[in-house]
């Protein structure tokens, strides 16, 4: 599929890139709030995470060094959780690897984690909050995408 937009509308997109492998797909679902779970599904089914292929070697291997991996987003553990929905306030931590909820519930993605609490199709990356072992104060999952700890 083919959309033709300014050079000030590219520009703007490209601007918006914040690694290696986000798209300008994934820009414009990120401006319109959407998320793409089926697509998620689609990858993980296929043991397809980031573009990267995922066996059970890389995953464990990504346990092990303590980090949780969804989409480009790295969370060492010990990172706290955080996100606010119709006035009450939901909390998870990563914990050897593992994005665990308040219910003790693990979760494959933010966006995973937040259709737990919404019911609905959310963008994890906006609804959530982290506070890594290493910060100072709480940053939206969108403002540490790609980054490490």
């Amino acid at each position: 599929m083919h959309i033709d937009v300014s050079l000030d509308v590219f520009k703007a997109l490209t601007d918006r890139l914040r690694y290696e492998g986000h798209s300008f797909d994934d820009v414009i679902r990120e401006l319109l709030a959407l998320d793409s779970p089926i697509e998620a599904d689609r990858d993980a089914e296929r043991g397809i995470e980031d573009g990267e292929p995922l066996n059970d070697v890389n995953r464990s291997f990504r346990r092990l060094m303590g980090e949780f991996y969804s989409r480009g987003l790295i969370l060492p553990d010990g990172t706290g959780l955080r996100a606010r929905y119709k006035g009450q306030e939901f909390q998870a931590r990563i914990e050897g690897g593992r994005w665990i909820d308040e219910k003790g519930q693990e979760h494959s993605s933010p966006s995973s984690a937040a259709r737990a609490i919404t019911g609905n199709n959310v963008n994890g990356l906006r609804f959530w909050e982290a506070r890594r072992p290493v910060d100072t104060f709480w940053r939206k999952l969108d403002s540490i995408t790609g980054q490490s700890s």
